[in-house]
């Protein structure tokens, strides 16, 4: 019995595998949240691509990984060069690696060929196509004009990439262990007073954004928000559900309601505005961060190089991107606060009854 190539299997699990319409295709691979260049200027020609890439080849996520890491070494080979034209070469090219950056994931979510090994990669390659950039188009503005600003912008620039991702990875610890040990306090409750399940907060805005203009509403006309509210609108109790004759939802006495946490309380007290800007762009699947490290790369990388105005440029989206990480820390101090609060609260009892 001959044995099939491993080529021709590929071929034909490729060939047995059905495809999606594109509405599917963008429900399974396109986030419910991203940086809005993204969602604007990427996702409409990326996930087009991504399906065409998946029904007519058999390209790996891998391979397309590669292929945008190799492209932004061509967009920094023209960055070097240092004219004009160079230049706007360079961000054309810039940001066609990008749109294939964001095809891998997306190709990897539609066609379950995801692996860790590709997400480092992913990370990786990203972080030196960012420095070999950086230093190529100050490098080329520096020997082009001689003007030793440009040194320091490179510098800048590879540092606040690193800042970005390094605090990123930090808060996520942070909040991690937050959850961590709260998990922890209401799994011990639970078993001493059976009390109800455990939900936060920001998860249930995340699923419904209409929650939040809900909420908005209570603030603005003075009704204190309580957490609890909030949950009986954005999270119905477990096991509740419409009758089999339709006429009202079912009791589920089994399973009591979801106890809601809520860690960011403080910061939504103290800015009431942001709710209503965070249910607007939620709903248009764009994040609060306005800039991260993906508006900080596009101000940097194209808006500089096409508009002949490197300095300038890096400068404002190096000053927004720290703008932002400022009021991240700050947004994670109130949410510390929050925390202490919630941990404090299952101690009560227990001081009350010694």
């Amino acid at each position: 019995m001959s044995q099939q190539s491993p080529r021709r299997d590929t071929a034909e699990r490729r060939e047995a595998r059905e495809i999606p319409p594109l509405a599917e295709v963008r429900r399974i691979t396109e986030k419910k949240r991203d940086a809005w260049w993204t969602v604007l200027l990427v996702d409409p020609v990326a996930t087009p691509l991504v399906r065409q890439t998946a029904l007519r080849t058999r390209i790996t996520p891998n391979q397309i990984t590669w292929g945008a890491f190799l492209l932004g070494l061509g967009s920094a080979a023209c960055f070097a060069l240092g004219d004009w034209r160079w230049l706007c070469l360079g961000a054309v090219i810039y940001h066609l690696s990008f749109i294939l950056d964001c095809m891998d994931g997306k190709v990897a979510r539609l066609t379950g060929q995801g692996s860790v090994f590709g997400a480092w990669l992913d990370f990786v390659f990203d972080r030196i196509r960012v420095m070999v950039c950086g230093v190529a188009l100050m490098a080329g503005q520096y020997e082009r004009t001689g003007d030793v600003t440009y040194v320091w912008l490179a510098l800048a620039v590879v540092g606040l990439d690193t800042l970005r991702y390094i605090n990123s990875l930090e808060i996520f610890k942070v909040r991690y262990t937050m959850r961590k040990q709260i998990k922890a306090r209401v799994r011990a409750a639970r078993r001493a007073e059976n009390q109800a399940e455990l939900a936060f907060m920001e998860d249930l805005l995340r699923e419904n954004p209409e929650a939040d203009v809900e909420r908005d509403q209570a603030v603005g006309a003075g009704v204190p928000g309580e957490p609890e509210a909030l949950a009986g609108r954005a999270a119905v109790p477990v096991g509740a559900g419409p009758s089999p004759e339709g006429d009202a939802p079912a009791p589920a006495p089994a399973r009591p309601a979801k106890q809601v946490i809520d860690l960011h309380q403080e910061f939504r007290h103290r800015f009431p505005a942001y709710l209503r800007a965070r249910s607007f762009l939620l709903r248009h699947r764009i994040r609060t961060h306005l800039v991260s490290g993906v508006e900080f790369q596009m101000g940097v990388f194209i808006l500089g190089p096409l508009f002949d105005a490197v300095i300038p440029a890096t400068i404002v989206s190096g000053a927004l991107l720290l703008v932002f990480e400022l009021a991240i820390i700050y947004k994670l101090l109130l949410s510390t606060r929050d925390f202490t609060r919630t941990i404090d609260s299952f101690e009560q009892p227990v001081s009350a009854v010694a």
